[in-house]
């Protein structure tokens, strides 16, 4: 038997760039903002949603808040009684509300599900910050006691790459570099109105301070308050939807793949795994394969464009070949022959990415899917990549532990 399709109705993002602490805003009111905001967008009144699924990493260290599924019912009176969940994977945590969300679908439960992904991350100082994100990492193993653990084990990802092929930094910074300039052209990004080039990004001076190893201040995704939110639904509540709109079902984009695997969490166990291994981190490759094949893609030449996770310009680099767009270690030929531009052969990281777009932790798997909505229903803007149909996303929690991915198209 087929599997049920699960619909993609459209979302909404809040402003990476804004500090709702600065604000003195509630965790509550950004929940708040992305809910109201995807249902007026879409259309869709709140009684018509049926279970709402929350994607968040760490509320209860920066926030002071857990049981986050109960402040969906704040949002809106209808709301009140609604079963909802949260789900937790480090920076996966929004894609793994998407699965749950898709699964209940699938499983005839559910004929509209709402998915927020959200993280207020700029309540607490940077050292604070860091600290609490180590706990995606074994934290007494790999976290208690290091400043800023994640930029040093993404520098071993680097390291690893320069022991098996050999690693320029000038291909690092050339990522860097993109992922600003795409973020200039996105209203939503963090870091729109911000300053970088290449050279600024090679540069190794008290501008661009080394936080980790190789890493330094222009490889590193941002501190990112924000949500998203996104709807889901079923083929029958699709074909109400589209007549309604006056849309025909086909031009609903679809999650036509999916991909998620969990691979050991201490990233020297994974490097271990990996030692007679084409790939650094085999379970990403896996789960990136797993989610075009469920799409009946080929490969990599039947995705218009990605949207990954960036969180340091070397796990971009990770991806490009992992996505099977260089044979593994040469992810500097893509790099070089400006496959990643918006006009490139390979689009990565249209939106600017978490490097220029944001990375409020829990958002990111949502705030991709929700990108990759907008690409193929042409509502991209300035960052359109002309004539998308297939966008995948990779979404990864931890030192490449929990690993996301789907394709959206129409």
């Amino acid at each position: 038997m087929a599997t049920p399709e699960i619909y993609v109705l459209g979302g909404y993002q809040t402003d990476f760039a804004r500090n709702w602490t600065k604000e003195k805003k509630h965790f509550s009111a950004l929940m708040r903002e992305s809910v109201l905001g995807a249902l007026a967008t879409c259309n869709i009144d709140p009684e018509e949603v049926e279970s709402a699924h929350v994607g968040n990493f760490a509320a209860e260290l920066y926030c002071m808040q857990g049981h986050l599924g109960a402040f969906f019912t704040e949002v809106h009176p209808a709301f009140s009684g609604l079963p909802t969940g949260r789900h937790e994977a480090a920076c996966a945590s929004g894609s793994i509300a998407l699965l749950a969300a898709s699964a209940e679908i699938e499983a005839g439960r559910y004929d509209l599900q709402a998915v927020v992904g959200i993280e207020q991350m700029k309540t607490v100082s940077a050292g604070e910050g860091g600290a609490y994100l180590g706990t995606a990492a074994w934290y007494e193993e790999e976290a208690d006691g290091v400043e800023f653990p994640f930029p040093k084990l993404f520098g071993r990802l680097g390291d690893e790459y320069d022991k098996r092929y050999g690693l320029k930094d000038e291909h690092l910074a050339e990522i860097s570099k993109i992922n600003y300039a795409n973020a200039k052209l996105n209203p939503n990004a963090q870091t729109r109105t911000w300053y970088m080039n290449k050279e600024h990004a090679l540069c190794r001076t008290d501008d661009n301070a080394a936080v980790g190893g190789r890493i330094r201040i222009a490889d590193c995704s941002q501190v990112t308050d924000g949500a998203v939110c996104v709807f889901l639904a079923s083929r029958a509540f699709a074909e109400k939807y589209a007549d309604r709109q006056g849309i025909s079902l086909g031009d609903i984009p679809r999650i036509k793949g999916w991909g998620h695997n969990t691979a050991r969490l201490r990233f020297a166990d994974k490097v271990l795994e990996s030692r007679d291994d084409r790939y650094v981190l085999p379970h990403v490759r896996s789960t990136v394969t797993s989610a075009m094949k469920r799409a009946g893609i080929a490969d990599v030449s039947g995705i218009d464009g990605i949207e990954t996770h960036d969180c340091f310009t070397t796990s971009e680099y990770m991806a490009i070949d992992h996505f099977g767009i260089t044979e593994p270690g040469e992810s500097w030929k893509a790099v070089e022959e400006g496959w990643l531009e918006i006009d490139g052969k390979y689009p990565i990281n249209p939106s600017g990415g978490l490097i220029g777009a944001g990375h409020p932790v829990g958002a990111t798997g949502v705030r991709q899917l929700l990108d990759g909505y907008l690409q193929v229903t042409g509502q991209a803007g300035d960052y359109q990549v002309e004539g998308a149909k297939n966008i995948q996303t990779l979404n990864i929690g931890g030192s490449g532990t929990t690993s996301c991915s789907f394709v959206v198209g129409v």
